[in-house]
């Protein structure tokens, strides 16, 4: 069944009625994701590819019993967008905006914490349990069913990844795209320590990218408490050091954040770690026992 999203997921839209949450809410109902309803304040009434659209969260919550709630508004509203399914009661939100301010983020985070509201994003491209349920703007063709959990800072190299995987006959228990924001909700030991605990999970790949320390933290609680095999590839192994690479979370400073440091903890920490992406699935062969 994978962690977080499953065929019993209930999900919303919010931003159902503009062009990408529009465009998206198509290809998620077309993957079988359970679309209960979409939010867009004032728009009460409308429908928007067979989906009913409500003017707030709560309404969508109180009728249809909605858990997760897949977020398409514009950035400068995307943080209160957050906090209002938080508040309404949604146990799951991913927020695919990019662009808030880190400001923002920073009030965010710390309040839907409070009530216990799971965020994955922002700046992201969702995640998926293959074949059940998929939230986000993910490619669900490339995704198979399987055993291996994915959690990856890059959305495009998570599709190269998961492309690679199910050709060589490794299924994926879940995927997940955290983004590569400096202010995100869910990341790597949080989402490492559910697929340890997940009994479909058998071994995990974790794509990192140079920047922040979020991959030598997790090399460190993975030395501490991971029995599952691991594999990881370090994005930007190539780039200069000050220079913004992609994601706004993606640059190295002081010298730290480089690509040879978290190379180093995940070596020191016992994990394989890939030279280029199709090295991954033979290191998970070799590690887990296929």
């Amino acid at each position: 069944m994978g962690i977080l999203i499953n065929k019993n997921s209930k999900v919303i839209v919010q931003g159902i009625t503009g062009r990408d949450g529009a465009f998206h809410t198509a290809k998620m109902k077309a993957y079988g994701t359970n679309i209960t309803g979409g939010v867009s304040p004032g728009k009460a009434g409308l429908s928007v590819e067979g989906v009913a659209v409500f003017n707030t969260v709560r309404d969508a919550v109180e009728l249809t019993g909605a858990d997760t709630s897949v977020i398409f508004v514009p950035a400068p509203f995307a943080g209160d967008a957050i906090l209002e399914a938080s508040y309404a009661g949604v146990e799951l939100v991913v927020c695919i905006t990019e662009g808030i301010p880190v400001h923002d983020m920073m009030k965010v985070t710390d309040l839907i914490k409070r009530n216990g509201t799971m965020l994955i994003g922002a700046n992201c491209p969702g995640l998926i349990t293959p074949d059940e349920c998929l939230a986000g703007i993910m490619p669900g063709n490339i995704f198979k069913k399987g055993s291996t959990g994915v959690i990856s800072r890059s959305g495009t190299l998570t599709y190269e990844v998961v492309y690679l995987l199910s050709e060589s006959g490794l299924g994926q228990s879940t995927c997940i795209g955290v983004g590569g924001d400096p202010v995100s909700g869910l990341y790597f030991t949080e989402l490492l320590e559910m697929f340890e605990n997940d009994p479909e999970t058998e071994s995990i790949v974790l794509i990192g990218e140079i920047g922040g320390d979020a991959e030598e933290q997790a090399a460190q609680f993975i030395s501490a408490g991971i029995t599952k095999p691991v594999v990881a590839f370090i994005a930007g192994q190539t780039a200069p050091q000050g220079k913004r690479m992609g994601h706004a979370g993606a640059i190295i400073s002081s010298g730290t954040g480089t690509a040879e440091e978290k190379i180093k903890a995940f070596i020191e920490a016992g994990v394989p770690v890939a030279r280029e992406p199709a090295e991954i699935a033979d290191l998970i062969k070799s590690g887990s026992g296929f």
